[in-house]
């Protein structure tokens, strides 16, 4: 094969040698959550989703997940498109870009630091007299909502978005815009018939790439959550550090779990944005 003859295949080695590790820690994981004394079994799984406790760190985690994705997707979309000529100059760029240079457990203690009820805000507000005492502040931070977890990774996040939507609109070509505006569209005209046919695929794929971070994350919620309800990532770390040792194959089955989730997301994401192109493929 000429893939051989000129020696290509050669490139993919580093790639290859890089993903044996996680690839090994993937089998054994499965492994792990599948055999019990030596024989295939399902009873992990079937404690685990008969546990209470993951069932409502699932939902917690799924409503963080998708409410995190989601506002950090439509603040990152008005940003871009309300934002876009600023955003081509470099300055404006790299500002908008300077939360992706740190750690989210970094804009976690910043989060912290500024919003809690004994921070620089509740400071601010009792000194102008708008609080007569920093109980009255509301709890943003490791509250049972998660609203703290939810300001980190939309604040990590919407840079990351915008990173993603800058290329797609510098490919939109500006005269399509003149022909909404002569046909007398509007600009939700413009949005729905010049960009969203360019942005579909890319949110589809933005939304994963956020959703599948967040609801897999440890330290961030280990940081601003509370007791209960935990993210799923805390209790697994729980059941594998715990020491009963017959709850480790429970962790090994919630994270393949959440592997699967998502794995089922990314296909349907998939399937749902290309749907139109396999119809034309069929005709």
């Amino acid at each position: 094969m000429k893939l051989f003859k000129n020696k290509t295949f050669l490139l993919f080695l580093p790639s290859l040698v890089f993903l044996i590790i996680p690839l090994y820690g993937l089998f054994g994981t499965i492994k792990q959550s599948l055999f019990q004394d030596g024989a295939l079994s399902l009873s992990y799984y079937e404690q685990l989703w008969l546990s209470d406790r993951f069932i409502a760190s699932l939902g917690f985690s799924l409503n963080i997940a998708f409410l995190s994705s989601l506002l950090s997707l439509g603040i990152g979309l008005f940003i871009t498109r309300s934002c876009y000529g600023y955003l081509e100059k470099t300055i404006p760029r790299i500002i908008v870009w300077i939360p992706m240079l740190f750690p989210h457990f970094v804009w976690g203690y910043m989060v912290v630091l500024l919003l809690s009820e004994t921070g620089v805000l509740s400071h601010a507000l009792l000194s102008l007299g708008w609080l007569s005492d920093n109980s009255q502040f509301p709890i943003l931070t490791r509250d049972p909502k998660g609203i703290g977890i939810i300001i980190t990774y939309v604040w990590k996040e919407t840079p990351f978005v915008i990173l993603m939507l800058l290329p797609v609109y510098a490919s939109v070509d500006p005269s399509y815009y003149d022909v909404v505006k002569t046909l007398g569209g509007g600009r939700w005209q413009q949005f729905i018939n010049v960009e969203w046919p360019h942005l579909n695929k890319v949110l589809m794929e933005t939304f994963i790439i956020i959703f599948s971070f967040v609801i897999a994350s440890y330290e961030v919620p280990a940081f601003l959550g509370t007791s209960y309800p935990e993210m799923v990532a805390i209790v697994s770390y729980d059941w594998f550090y715990d020491g009963n040792w017959e709850d480790r194959p429970l962790a090994f089955a919630a994270m393949v779990s959440i592997s699967l989730f998502i794995l089922i997301l990314a296909m349907t994401g998939f399937m749902l944005v290309n749907k139109k192109t396999w119809r034309s493929r069929r005709k």
